[in-house]
């Protein structure tokens, strides 16, 4: 596939993701995680930013948000609705596998709607549980998934435990 073919492909599911968002709101999916201002907070495999604004209103100015895709015009996106937004304290990371961040500085990971789409979950699970603090949370959310197959995939490599489920997602701490 063309990289033109790509970028068209990721503004055609942007456009779908906006539609998606108007339907079903992103802060009601991250409402009870228990994300608190403060907090910093990674959306690993961001897209185009559904969850940033929803992110920002929990987090407050004294939080931090770390976007990361490996798309490029995820992290345009990101950065233009940052600079559009005023969100300083957004940060956009281009990248496949890692995060570029340090060790244990993350409260809470959100891992959406990307789980069933890596072809190495074992390699990002284990940059996850790098960055996630030891008392901080990684939520899974991925509708191409049944709820087991989620528990499944992110426990059985011994890094992260159940920990809950919302109605929207399921939480692991970090073993």
């Amino acid at each position: 596939m063309s990289e033109h073919m790509r970028d068209c492909y990721f503004h055609l599911m942007a456009f779908g993701f906006k539609l998606r968002d108007y339907l079903q709101s992103r802060e009601k999916i991250i409402a009870d995680i228990g994300i608190k201002p403060g907090d910093s907070v990674l959306d690993y495999g961001c897209g185009p930013g559904s969850y940033i604004l929803p992110l920002y209103r929990l987090v407050g100015d004294a939080g931090n948000i770390y976007a990361v895709d490996i798309h490029p015009l995820a992290i345009q996106y990101v950065q233009d609705l940052s600079r559009k937004k005023r969100l300083l304290n957004v940060t956009a990371i281009r990248s496949g596998n890692g995060t570029q961040l340090e060790d244990n500085c993350i409260d809470v990971a959100l891992l959406y709607d990307i789980l069933h789409d890596l072809a190495d979950a074992e390699t990002i699970l284990k940059e996850l549980h790098r960055v996630v603090k030891p008392d901080g949370i990684l939520s899974v959310n991925d509708h191409h998934l049944e709820e087991e197959q989620i528990v499944r995939r992110v426990t059985q490599c011994g890094l992260f435990r159940l920990t809950g489920k919302t109605r929207q997602a399921v939480s692991f701490a970090k073993m």
